[in-house]
């Protein structure tokens, strides 16, 4: 039996996870659950899964998630310190991290010191601190297994080959709902226009990041780290039908690549099985009624966000973790209605050129320029 605890579960991925292991029945058993705010989803996972233990970041929450759970009796850990306990806990050999921003960090961090299973699909604690996440991972036995479905394509087309024979990372993405949208009207763009997707059903700050593309920039980066292959190895392309997932190039010039409709439940059940592979019946991918699949080349002037992800990559030190939270607060800002949408990539932009990156770059460096970032957006949306 796999004991497995969700950090984010009541957040798209972590609803995804839970209809997964739901229905891969009694060898794959729930833990531990924890969310930041959603109490009352969180106690009718609680009640259907029976876990351990519910965390909370928030002391304050207590008593709320309390009257939801009606008695029930769960442990429950509250504060700062919560969700890192849960992760570490010597009885669970998964840890599902589908924690958004990075407030997801710290918990891969210590879901891989204490050896874990860490499925990840909290992809700002690779951009944050990827080079610190894969040392903890080799030091003292952990496994990442991405669950993001591009990473994930990529970790199966890789298994059984050769790193040295790798030429290419080939990362798909849909292109959002503005690929054909006029540039020019890209500043009256509304976050719920923003928030329609055409092929994918995600939390709202991922799904903006796929409207500006961020999401294919914080995920080039987090390949580079992965998969250990260099920034100017690995390319994006726009493909719409979302059903090419990611592929890799080797020296020889032949491809391998995953495929399958669209549909998060895929990529969670590999890693929740891995090494095995289990039965799912989620989508049918009839390719002959999918008929064509279409690609093209990314037009760097539509999203700029891009181009940041790759100058962020290849400066290094501090500038991923600057990158990934002045996109975390910009985007917050423009879901608030306090930036436009063309602002995410400018405010990006300008904070990114305002830092100033440490000589010494450290865990505690990572902490440091990832809050000077949220500050800094905070200081100049406030002016």
């Amino acid at each position: 039996m796999k004991n497995i605890v969700v950090l984010g579960s009541t957040g798209s991925i972590g609803r995804s996870t839970l209809e997964v292991i739901r229905r891969l029945g009694q060898d794959y058993r729930v833990w531990g659950l924890a969310a930041k705010s959603s109490f009352e989803a969180l106690a009718a996972q609680a009640r259907e899964f029976q876990p351990r233990r519910l965390a909370i970041p928030d002391l304050e929450g207590r008593p709320r998630l309390l009257s939801h759970l009606n008695g029930l009796e769960v442990d429950l850990l509250c504060g700062d310190q919560a969700l890192v306990t849960l992760a570490q806990e010597p009885q669970v050999d998964v840890v599902v991290n589908a924690l958004v921003g990075g407030i997801g960090l710290q918990a891969t961090l210590s879901a891989l010191s204490a050896g874990k299973i860490v499925a990840l699909a909290n992809k700002e604690s690779i951009v944050m601190a990827g080079k610190l996440v894969m040392e903890t991972a080799a030091k003292h036995g952990g496994v990442l297994i991405p669950v993001d479905s591009e990473h994930s394509a990529l970790h199966q087309c890789l298994r059984g080959e050769n790193a040295h024979q790798v030429n290419r990372l080939i990362l798909t993405a849909s292109g959002g709902p503005f690929l054909r949208r006029d540039v020019a009207s890209f500043s009256s763009i509304t976050p719920q226009e923003a928030l329609k997707h055409p092929n994918w059903s995600m939390g709202p700050k991922i799904t903006i990041d796929s409207a500006t593309m961020m999401n294919k920039g914080l995920e080039v980066i987090e390949a580079h780290y992965l998969f250990g292959i260099p920034a100017e190895k690995i390319k994006v392309i726009i493909h719409p039908q979302s059903v090419i997932h990611s592929l890799v190039e080797f020296i020889d010039g032949s491809f391998k690549a995953q495929l399958s409709l669209p549909d998060m439940r895929i990529p969670i059940q590999y890693a929740l099985t891995y090494p095995d592979r289990l039965p799912g019946e989620y989508v049918e991918t009839d390719l002959a009624q999918i008929g064509s699949l279409e690609f093209e080349a990314p037009d760097f002037h539509r999203f700029p966000c891009l181009v940041l992800a790759y100058k962020a990559l290849q400066s290094g030190d501090g500038y991923p973790a600057v990158l990934s939270a002045a996109n975390e607060t910009a985007v917050q800002a423009f879901l608030d209605g306090r930036l436009s949408f063309n602002e995410i990539s400018s405010l990006i932009e300008q904070t990114m050129d305002a830092y100033s990156s440490p000589t010494l770059y450290d865990s505690d460096a990572i902490y440091e320029a990832d809050s000077w970032a949220r500050q800094w957006c905070h200081d100049r949306i406030q002016n």
